[in-house]
């Protein structure tokens, strides 16, 4: 189902037969910054999917000339008080966690521009395909407010010396040196742009949803540990998951060359 171009919602929803949902952030006249009204929608929508037992996957996109400027400067140059602003970065980085939980792959369409927070939201994505066109930046580093929140999500996907240079010199880059970089995980030309997403999500999607329901907590709740502290995590979750029906299904299959019948 595609997005009705005439609604006057912050975000819409839509949902194909497969239970993938669409989240189109819909402030094109202020480049989809993440203000107030954004940041709320998006938390609901993420809040609402996270219970939603049918979903298989998520794409995030943008309407308009750009994916995401990031924060909304308008709103917050009105509000000096330090916290409000605690506040708004605490609302933000838990949208961005809120991605990570949901129990399913959430892929970033990323359309055009993403700046800041909106480069942010893209390497707090699972994964992200690029229109030729895109472009990315952490631009705080050439003014005089650096992007500290916003290198969290993008650091943990490019490593520090790239990540301090991104964040130093606020350079923007290309969608090719976000792919060479493991910012993106493809590149595509504009009327490819869907079809790449598509492509992606069929092959994140394929196999037991259970089973990468588990496997991505499991990554990321890994990823933040000590070498020896995440093999220890790791044997007790494949352990344990040795156990599910669908790893017994699953081996079954193989070993019989037939295609496999998951329980969920």
């Amino acid at each position: 189902m595609e997005p009705d171009p005439k609604s006057n919602e912050p975000l819409i929803e839509t949902r194909d037969e497969r239970g993938v949902v669409t989240l189109t952030m819909n402030r094109p006249a202020n480049f989809n910054a993440l203000g107030e009204e954004m940041m709320a929608a998006l938390q609901a929508a993420l809040d609402r999917l996270k219970a939603d037992a049918s979903l298989r996957a998520v794409i995030l996109a943008g309407n308009g000339k750009a994916f995401s400027a990031g924060h909304n400067l308008k709103e917050m140059i009105a509000r000096p008080e330090f916290d409000y602003y605690e506040k708004l970065f605490a609302q933000c980085s838990r949208i961005m966690l809120s991605i990570q939980e949901l129990p399913v792959p959430v892929i970033a369409r990323v359309h055009a521009l993403a700046t800041a927070a909106g480069c942010q939201l893209v390497a707090s994505c699972d994964l992200a395909v690029a229109a030729e066109e895109a472009a990315f930046a952490a631009p705080g580093g050439k003014g005089g407010w650096f992007c500290h929140t916003p290198m969290v999500a993008i650091a943990r996907n490019i490593g520090r010396k790239r990540a301090a240079e991104l964040a130093f010199t606020g350079d923007t880059i290309s969608a090719r040196q976000a792919l060479d970089w493991g910012l993106v995980n493809a590149v595509a030309p504009a009327g490819r742009l869907d079809e790449a997403v598509h492509d992606l999500l069929t092959r994140a999607t394929r196999g037991s949803a259970a089973s990468k329901g588990i496997g991505k907590t499991t990554l990321y709740a890994q990823s933040d540990l000590g070498q020896a502290d995440a093999y220890n995590l790791a044997i007790e979750v494949m352990a344990a998951t040795s156990q599910t029906p669908d790893a017994q299904e699953g081996m079954a299959a193989f070993l019989e060359k037939r295609p496999p019948r998951w329980a969920h």
